[in-house]
């Protein structure tokens, strides 16, 4: 099988079975989003999700934020994982929105990352998921299911999977490609015991096929 024909057959796979897939983050605008990408730095959604209301309901902008001390922001996110750090990122992030940007999210990967506790990742979910740019987020289930399929081919960091997918998958599903493949690894292909008995392409996962191919031998 050639890549292109992974590829194709990965794509139509999801675009039958999931085409409307989304951030499982609650959010209502860009600036709400950002916040909640911030905090889900390794935390789980729903528990970002469980906090954010509060938050959101205190500080319902930018301008809000900026004028809380980090130690406010602690007190709303005290439970979601890192919590001084973010709220350090939080603060300097809202600053910075409202000094250099007018209080509006940017809508450049180069010009997110200018701001504090945005690395490459959160910048592309927020081009992509806001302003629907061809750009791939490469979080610990993308980097893992894009592997274990064959999409990436031996890519050491999560930059070099990016590149390869974004090489690969068309640039009109670039965009919720990043939600099939978080998804598929965070329901599917988790990490220590994938659920291939219910997976709908193992007929071209690489890693299946391999695990099958052992067991036959």
């Amino acid at each position: 099988m050639t890549k292109k024909e992974r590829y194709n057959f990965v794509i139509n796979y999801f675009k039958e079975h999931n085409p409307q897939a989304a951030s499982e983050l609650q959010y209502k605008n860009a600036y709400e989003l950002l916040v909640a990408v911030i905090l889900s730095a390794q935390c789980t959604d729903k528990r970002v999700n469980e906090e954010t209301p509060k938050l959101f309901q205190s500080y319902p902008t930018p301008y809000h934020l900026k004028q809380a001390s980090t130690e406010e922001i602690f007190e709303h996110i005290k439970r979601i994982s890192y919590p001084n750090s973010k709220a350090k990122y939080l603060k300097g992030m809202a600053v910075m929105l409202c000094e250099q940007f007018n209080g509006e999210v940017p809508d450049t990967v180069e010009k997110l990352q200018q701001l504090p506790g945005v690395g490459r990742k959160t910048a592309n979910v927020i081009a992509s998921v806001i302003y629907q740019q061809p750009t791939m987020a490469v979080d610990t289930h993308v980097f893992r299911v894009a592997a274990r399929i064959g999409l990436s081919n031996h890519a050491k960091t999560p930059l070099e999977t990016e590149k390869q997918l974004v090489q690969n998958i068309p640039e009109k599903y670039i965009p919720i490609a990043h939600h099939w493949l978080i998804l598929h690894g965070r329901y599917v292909c988790i990490a220590r015991k994938p659920k291939c008995d219910t997976c709908g392409i193992t007929a071209v996962c690489k890693f299946y096929n391999q695990k099958k191919k052992q067991y036959t031998v």
